[in-house]
């Protein structure tokens, strides 16, 4: 019988397929990111052509002044989602299917959160490689499923090596994407009257403030929830604030709103074409380099969620790796399909489904505490508890309650409305004891979690910038 190979041979054949970067486990403070490079990460997030698409959007039904109201209730409500989220994430080195174990729903609970998440998250990646695809083929030719699956490998390929060589790639993409886009821009708006695009009329049918928030809001909502997969890389709160702070101006003020005037001046939320076609074959490598940066987030999130859910689920460990080349391949497919004529549908089911998820995780960590204690305990060691709560089923029902508030009730925005649900009903009923945990589940019969583990450190080298 063949001996079986040694430890550190597995170690080598799980890094041949790329990074697991701490998909189960604490990012060590040594590990973690220097202010500059976690913003450029941040900043990255905000350079997209559809951001663009979706401020043109808005722009074709509504003035600018009603525009940028809009725009302004979108960034407060995801601020303050993003900071209080991010800032736990930061504080437990925890991403948030990983977080969720201990912050609200409990280790079977976790699973659910994190199929959902994962599912939005190929979404979103579908999505955003419809929109270069499409824009790529509107203007050098060529059919737009082929550079949707060019655009996939390409993406699928970063996200396999992990944080480290994402951190890496932002670098260079983002001051690059916005130097161009703010030469296209200038370009095209010198010989038009600023002061008449902004008091100029909506061209097309009127959007209502609820609505136009809601996308804004809803649709970078999941992004919000799922922010601890970046914040755990950082090493301060402030930091975190910063950042996310500095992200919302430059995608909802300066990003967005240029996408109003661009509708108002095209009449329509076809604008996409205006930063290719200004920009020539460069235009076209900068704008794929963008699309990848923002979808390898979609990419990266989605992948830590399926991890999650296999351990939970299945009792299996999957390398976070080998779970980015499926996910990949599954995205690349659905936007080579056209998941994009499901935006608007997509959008809106997504602003109202994800925000409870925040506002159960905000309820717990910074109002209610009482599941959290294991995190405090835990936290100076960088080890993970020895056990878990198993279900919480009050926070099952707060979440279906929430949604069905944010989906039926029609006053106010449906994105808020289901957020706001969520953290009042948790902070009240946990706080009258009503939130109980059922049954105890332990590392240990979960799949062999490398948690305390010295070597677990060592598998996944992600460096401080």
């Amino acid at each position: 019988m063949a001996a079986a190979p040694p430890a550190d041979a597995a170690v080598h054949e799980t890094k041949s397929i790329g990074s697991d970067d701490y998909s189960l486990s604490r990012v060590p403070r040594d590990k973690r990111f220097g202010f500059w490079s976690m913003l450029l990460q941040w900043l990255a997030q905000s350079g997209s052509i559809s951001q663009f698409t979706l401020g043109a959007t808005i722009g074709v039904g509504m003035t600018f002044g009603n525009a940028f109201l809009a725009f302004t209730l979108g960034a407060v409500i995801l601020e303050v989602v993003i900071f209080a989220i991010g800032l736990a994430g930061m504080r437990e080195g925890l991403a948030t299917p990983m977080l969720t174990r201990w912050v609200g729903f409990g280790r079977n609970g976790s699973a659910l959160v994190s199929f959902v998440i994962a599912v939005s998250l190929v979404g979103w990646f579908g999505v955003q490689n419809t929109i270069f695809g499409n824009s790529v083929s509107a203007l050098v030719g060529g059919p737009s499923w082929m550079w949707c699956v060019i655009a996939g490998i390409a993406i699928t390929a970063l996200v396999i090596f992990g944080f480290k060589y994402m951190a890496n790639f932002a670098k260079i993409v983002t001051p690059l994407f916005f130097a161009m886009v703010a030469w296209s821009v200038i370009n095209t708006l010198k010989d038009h009257s600023f002061s008449d695009l902004i008091h100029s009329p909506p061209p097309g049918d009127t959007i209502p403030l609820a609505v136009a928030a809601t996308a804004i809001a809803g649709g970078y909502m999941t992004g919000a929830i799922v922010s601890p997969e970046m914040t755990r890389y950082n090493r301060k709160g402030s930091h975190v604030f910063l950042q996310s702070a500095s992200s919302m101006i430059l995608s909802e003020y300066i990003v967005g709103l240029t996408g109003v005037l661009l509708g108002h001046l095209v009449k329509s939320n076809e604008v996409s074409h205006i930063v290719l076609s200004t920009s020539g074959a460069f235009g076209v490598i900068v704008v794929l380099m963008s699309t990848a940066k923002i979808n390898d987030w979609n990419l990266y999130g989605s992948s830590l969620g399926v991890v999650n859910f296999f351990q939970v689920v299945f009792g299996k460990r999957v390398h976070r790796g080998a779970v980015t080349i499926v996910l990949g391949i599954a995205g690349t497919l659905l936007s080579a399909v056209g998941i994009m004529t499901h935006f608007t549908e997509f959008l809106t089911i997504l602003g109202v489904a994800i925000p409870p998820i925040g506002g159960i995780i905000v309820a717990e960590y910074w109002v209610v505490k009482k599941m959290r204690k294991p995190l405090d305990d835990t936290r100076e060691s960088e080890t993970l508890p020895k056990s878990s709560p198993t279900w919480v089923p009050m926070s099952i029902a707060i979440w279906i309650a929430a949604f069905c508030v944010g989906k039926f009730y029609d006053g106010g925005i449906p994105a808020l409305n289901s957020l706001a649900t969520a953290f009042v009903l948790y902070s009240v009923l946990g706080l009258l004891g009503w939130v109980k945990p059922y049954g105890t589940s332990t590392l240990d019969d979960e799949g062999g979690e490398d948690n305390a583990a010295p070597d677990a450190r060592t598998s996944t080298p992600v460096g401080a910038a």
